[in-house]
């Protein structure tokens, strides 16, 4: 795949260390790697957002933006109140072609979950993948409640006739409790797709030389990793 669209079930779950850790692995084996974040939400306009972050962890990616809206919304809601035109799927889809047309792998990070609304006519990254023709990566939390949230994002996946790769998971806990531990062996029936990394919790705050020599043993080898991550006991 050249184009990957990485989801979230909620937000705070750790989306962005998870595409600067794909990315990461993908520099590392020589590839080219552009990040589109199509809408930058809470974020002032000289602030870093999360394509910056990517950069700052993963090393040479190409960063691009669509939009950026000053207060922490769904991306609808904040250009509505800041009066600004939204993004709208083409828009994405579009920008996501012409960086493929020169980058080995593109990355699209959307905003919070799958279906959060980028317009006022509740257009999502859902309609952006599925004019894009890509799969879509979930990301999700580790603990009580995931299974939940992950079955309603493969559902959604599913009614728009998107594939999906497997699921990471955004932020695997140093001491994980008994709830984080069942479901890694739940998420690949829940979801429909395999369970392709663990993403270690406070990565990214781990130096950036650490993170790109660390971050492919978090990952499956579809994803461009080494596959060490394992499945914990």
């Amino acid at each position: 795949m050249s184009v990957l669209f990485v989801t979230g079930t909620g937000t705070e779950i750790g989306k962005t260390v998870a595409t600067a850790a794909i990315a990461a692995a993908a520099l590392a084996r020589g590839r080219s790697v552009a990040v589109l974040k199509p809408a930058q939400t809470g974020v002032g306009a000289r602030e870093p957002g999360d394509a910056a972050e990517v950069q700052r962890l993963a090393g040479p990616v190409t960063t691009a933006e669509l939009a950026r809206y000053p207060e922490p919304l769904a991306p609808a809601t904040a250009a509505r109140r800041a009066g600004l035109p939204p993004v709208l799927p083409h828009d994405i889809a579009e920008a996501a072609a012409k960086l493929d047309a020169s980058h080995d792998l593109v990355l699209v990070e959307g905003a919070g979950g799958l279906l959060v609304r980028f317009d006022a006519d509740g257009h999502t990254l859902a309609d952006a993948a599925r004019l894009a023709d890509a799969p879509v990566l979930v990301v999700a939390q580790a603990g009580l409640g995931t299974l939940n949230a992950t079955a309603l994002t493969a559902l959604a996946l599913r009614s728009y006739g998107l594939r999906s790769p497997g699921v990471v998971v955004g932020s695997w806990p140093a001491a994980p409790d008994l709830a984080a531990r069942c479901n890694l062996a739940e998420f690949a029936d829940i979801a429909g797709a395999p369970l392709l990394g663990l993403v270690p919790e406070g990565s990214g705050a781990l130096p950036p030389s650490t993170f790109r020599a660390t971050a492919p043993d978090w990952l499956a080898e579809e994803l461009g990793g080494t596959g060490a991550f394992g499945i914990p006991g």
